[in-house]
């Protein structure tokens, strides 16, 4: 399925529009970015699936000064389903206060509400070794 040029945009700036939220501190602006019922993916990190918006909220007031102090969405790439739901994958680079920094990948399922596109679930995976932990054959 082809997605229009003005959804495509629509969806990387909903993917893009994370950082600036959650470094504001807007997080009861976290329903223009995600589905009332989304799934929140953390299993990467030794935490269980958060479900719902509020659940995400509280997740991040409860990390309080542990929270990044800038997140940074890059290599957006977009793929349009047959079934309407559109697969986001990028990348993130948290930037912490001490200024120690980690990396992410975001897969998101985005799909269109009333309100526009919303993310209905996005995994977290912590990026940990170079090359995906792959090693040269041979």
């Amino acid at each position: 399925m082809s997605l229009a040029l003005e959804d495509r945009l629509s969806v990387i700036e909903l993917v893009s529009l994370h950082g600036h939220l959650v470094d504001d501190g807007s997080l009861d602006r976290l329903d223009e970015l995600f589905t009332a019922d989304v799934v929140y993916d953390l299993t990467d990190f030794g935490q269980e699936s958060l479900s719902g918006v509020a659940a995400v909220r509280e997740a991040a007031w409860a990390l309080g000064a542990a929270n990044p102090v800038a997140h940074h969405v890059t290599n957006v790439v977009v793929t349009a389903g047959a079934d309407g739901r559109v697969q986001v994958r990028s990348k993130g680079l948290g930037i912490k206060a001490d200024g120690s920094c980690g990396s992410v990948t975001y897969d998101d399922t985005v799909v269109r509400t009333a309100d526009g596109w919303r993310i209905s679930c996005r995994r977290v995976s912590a990026r940990r070794t170079p090359l995906g932990g792959m090693t040269k054959p041979g």
